[in-house]
């Protein structure tokens, strides 16, 4: 401990008088001498060091904090004091990577995620082994950002009631549904609710995904689900739009071009029509998932069949209920752009296969 023990009596000259470079420079210095002998170290010396850098980094710029942060967080026996100021430093850059992955106290790690912001929270989120008491509090006071990385963080442990808050910010949020939905530990009870709520674009995404013991249980939701919606509205006569749109179809076969002209007419039986012929699902069906509250439908439809949002859009604006707003619009293009043909087209012949209509 000679070297580190030689800096000592220029510390207090560079801490007053230094320049920013050479205060960096310093802490450069003695955090090397630390790291190219922790593994050797004994308690007394981690405590010098603890001493000497704690001083040290009371005057020292954010950057060389972050860069010592970084250099520090992953070594299992850093000096406790150091990583305790590093964690409660307001700058995420300095905070992040020890909140991530440093060795902490239950309570500095409480109070921090109690207090500090939700780039603190997002940190934390991410850490392994999170025990079920800080696990509650990053779901409690996280926003989008947190929840969803606590969900896919699958060292952390989540109470029922962490659970809960996340099925339940889960109804509103397809990318958290799924994300929640994939955990190995969910309770069975839960899993069901959020798989109930889900959109269906969720919905075939957690089948494909589920473990085979669980993918019976999902079948059979979601038959309950698809029966729910097909029940919403009686269905209308479509009589005449059928026919024109058939004689289109024989004539040249209907393009994307098509549905989307008659839904910015607003001619709402000719598109339902017009879809229902180029998906090969019954009419009847066709119109009954579109007056559904969800909006999952017809980016299920529109991806089987090859077509871009603009016409999902425009579909879309043309339902009965009317023109949907931004948020809907927001979160049916994000899901629209996560949903793969392929997925797509197997839950179109599930409808179809359930109506008798699939080859």
């Amino acid at each position: 401990m000679g070297v580190p023990a030689s800096l000592l009596p220029e510390l207090e000259d560079v801490v007053q008088h230094g320049s920013a470079e050479k205060r960096a420079e310093t802490l450069r210095r003695i955090t090397t001498l630390f790291l190219d002998g922790a593994a050797a170290f004994n308690d007394g010396h981690i405590a010098l060091f603890d001493d000497v850098i704690g001083y040290l980094i009371d005057e020292i710029e954010a950057k060389a904090l972050a860069e010592l942060a970084r250099r520090m967080a992953p070594v299992p026996n850093a000096p406790a004091g150091v990583v305790r100021k590093l964690a409660r430093n307001d700058n995420i850059d300095v905070a992040g990577p020890v909140l991530s992955q440093a060795r902490l106290d239950d309570p500095d790690l409480m109070d921090i995620a109690e207090t500090k912001s939700q780039a603190h929270l997002l940190a934390l989120s991410m850490r392994p082994g999170i025990d079920e008491a800080l696990s509650d509090i990053i779901v409690t006071r996280g926003n989008r950002d947190v929840a969803r990385s606590i969900a896919t963080n699958q060292t952390a442990r989540l109470s029922e009631d962490a659970f809960s808050a996340l099925v339940r910010r889960a109804e509103q949020d397809g990318v958290l549904a799924e994300k929640v939905g994939q955990r190995t530990d969910i309770p069975p009870r839960l899993f069901r609710q959020l798989l109930m709520q889900a959109s269906d674009v969720v919905q075939k995404r957690l089948l494909a995904q589920a473990r085979p013991d669980t993918q019976a249980e999902i079948r059979k939701i979601l038959a309950k689900v698809t029966d729910e919606v097909a029940t919403k509205a009686a269905p209308r006569n479509y009589t005449a739009a059928l026919a024109k749109v058939r004689a289109m179809h024989k004539e040249r076969k209907l393009t994307e071009a098509d549905v989307a002209e008659f839904a910015n007419a607003g001619r709402y039986e000719e598109t339902i029509a017009a879809l229902a012929t180029v998906s090969a699902v019954p009419v009847e069906v066709v119109d009954r998932l579109m007056n559904g509250e969800r909006a999952d439908p017809v980016l299920i439809l529109a991806r089987a069949a090859g077509f871009g949002w603009p016409t999902v859009k425009a579909v879309m604006c043309a339902r009965p209920s009317g023109k949907p707003s931004a948020q809907v619009l927001d979160a049916a293009i994000e899901n629209f752009d996560r949903l793969t043909a392929a997925t797509a087209q197997r839950v179109v012949r599930f409808w179809q296969v359930r109506q008798g209509t699939g080859g």
